[in-house]
C-alpha cells in the first residue's frame, strides 16, 4: 500500500465551473516531498471554500485501481489527478475504508472521513454523458481524509493502517446509503454505535 502520485492544484477562473467560475479540480503531480498542514497540503487550495473547505476534506484519497476500471469503462486513459485527488494510491481499496481508520502516510497521520460527492464542476470538468449518475452507480467515490498529525509526505511513501473501527461505516457504504441503496443503508444499521442520521434515513428510506 503507497502512494503513487501526490498533486495539488491553485483555483483558476473557468466558465464551466458551474456559480462560482472558478475552480482548483486540475490536480497536477509534483516530485517533490510536500508538508501536511490542517488544512491540507502545501501547494494545494480551494475555489470554494464553503463547500470545500471543511477540515474533514483537507486530502481527498483515489486509488489507481479504480482508475484503470474507469479507463475500460470510458475508453481513454486517467492521469493521476484526474478526478481532483490529492493522493493517487495502490494497493489499498480507499473505497472499503471504514470511516475513522487512520493512516500513517509519510510522517503524517491522516482519518477517513468520509467519500466524496460528485458535483457539477466535476461533471463539467470530465465532460462525459451523465457523468454525476456514472460515477454515483459505480460506487468508487475515494475518501477524504482529516489531518490528525502534522507531517510531510511523498511519492513512493507507505500507507501505513495505524487503527482501524472494529465495526465500521465504509466509505462505499456511505456513499450507496447516502444515495439510496438500501443495502448498504441495512448494513450500517446494524453497526453498534452508529450515527443517529442513518436511522432518521431509514424511517425515510426503508419505512417510507
Amino acid at each position: 500500500m503507497r502512494i503513487l502520485s501526490v498533486n495539488v492544484g491553485t483555483p483558476v477562473d473557468a466558465e464551466w465551473a458551474g456559480n462560482l467560475k472558478r475552480t482548483a479540480i486540475d490536480k497536477r503531480a509534483v516530485a517533490h516531498r510536500v508538508a501536511v498542514l490542517a488544512n491540507g497540503l502545501t501547494g494545494d487550495a480551494r475555489a470554494d471554500e464553503k463547500n470545500h473547505g471543511s477540515p474533514k476534506s483537507a486530502v481527498y484519497a483515489y486509488a489507481r485501481e479504480d482508475y484503470d476500471w474507469w479507463e475500460r469503462e470510458l475508453g481513454r486513459e486517467l492521469r493521476h489527478g484526474q478526478f481532483g485527488e490529492n493522493l493517487t494510491t495502490t494497493g489499498i481499496d480507499v473505497n472499503e475504508a471504514l470511516i475513522g481508520e487512520r493512516w500513517r502516510v509519510g510522517t503524517a497521520l491522516l482519518e477517513v472521513t468520509g467519500p466524496r460527492t460528485p458535483c457539477v464542476v466535476f461533471r463539467n470538468w470530465m465532460d462525459e454523458p451523465g457523468w454525476v449518475k456514472r460515477f454515483t452507480q459505480a460506487g468508487r467515490p475515494g475518501a477524504y481524509l482529516r489531518v490528525v498529525e502534522l507531517g510531510e509526505l511523498g511519492v513512493g511513501d507507505d500507507v501505513q493502517l495505524v487503527s482501524r473501527p472494529e465495526a465500521g461505516v465504509s466509505v462505499a457504504d456511505h456513499f450507496r446509503a447516502r444515495n439510496g441503496d438500501r443495502d448498504a443503508l441495512r448494513r450500517i444499521l446494524t453497526v453498534p454505535g452508529h450515527d443517529a442520521k442513518w436511522d432518521e434515513m431509514a424511517g425515510r428510506v426503508l419505512l417510507g
